[in-house]
């Protein structure tokens, strides 16, 4: 059965936009400046601070691993689920929901976290890790239509493109163009209201903050379970 959300515009894109920028932007400050969604920025990280001789180096070595084992995960996941057909976009956001929930939760119960380097606290931005790697899988086997959610730069790129190429009268096709530059605008938007939430919400109210970007993708579950509406001839 076709859900319902893989027929939905930007408004999708840019809920699963604001979770990956609030769950960046919280556990980076949570972390020591680990990035959980733009794991490659861990590489620019990990230089400076083995120049640097600080802690955290461990964490961000094995964001990449992580994230990969996680989209390797999801794609498996699917395969599974198509197989005994169901729709796996549901399945999968309950799974990143799930890892978020860890994510938060391990993160009340161990906090203070002590040393960057500990098992406390790798443990736990591996998991805010595999979230992100997991709605990276989600973009690319389910929800191809839509922006990318969790890394901007690309988009920003084609958003600036897109919108000199309008106002200097260059795009060969505008009306494509225009259609392009409105899909990606609400993704950009919405990754940068989630990374001042998540900001904020991480420093007042810790860990607990995580609900808002659960219940965001709860909603979103909702939403993949119900049956996409078919247009019936009169």
């Amino acid at each position: 059965m076709r859900s319902s959300i893989t027929g939905e515009g930007t408004a999708v894109g840019a809920a699963l936009s604001f979770v990956a920028g609030f769950v960046d932007a919280a556990a980076f400050i949570a972390l020591t400046g680990l990035f959980t969604a733009h794991v490659t920025g861990n590489f620019v990280l990990i230089g400076a601070e083995l120049i640097a001789s600080s802690a955290g180096v461990l964490a961000k070595l094995l964001a990449l691993p992580v994230f990969m084992a996680a989209v390797a995960g999801a794609r498996i996941l699917a395969l599974l689920l198509e197989r005994h057909g169901f729709s796996p976009l549901p399945w999968l956001l309950a799974c990143e929901a799930a890892l978020l929930a860890g994510f938060g939760l391990c993160g009340i119960l161990w906090s203070p976290i002590g040393s960057p380097d500990g098992a406390a606290s790798i443990t736990i931005g591996m998991l805010a890790v595999a979230a992100m790697g997991l709605q990276n899988a989600i973009g690319r086997l389910s929800l191809g239509h839509l922006a990318p959610t969790t890394v901007m730069t690309v988009s920003v790129s084609q958003a600036v493109i897109d919108a000199t190429d309008l106002a200097l009268k260059k795009a060969a096709n505008p009306a494509q163009t225009r259609a392009r530059l409105t899909r990606v605008l609400p993704a950009i938007v919405a990754f940068a209201a989630g990374a001042l939430c998540g900001a904020f919400g991480i420093a007042h109210l810790a860990f607990g903050s995580i609900t808002l970007p659960i219940i965001v993708l709860i909603a979103l579950i909702f939403l993949a379970m119900a049956p996409a509406e078919t247009n019936v001839p009169a």
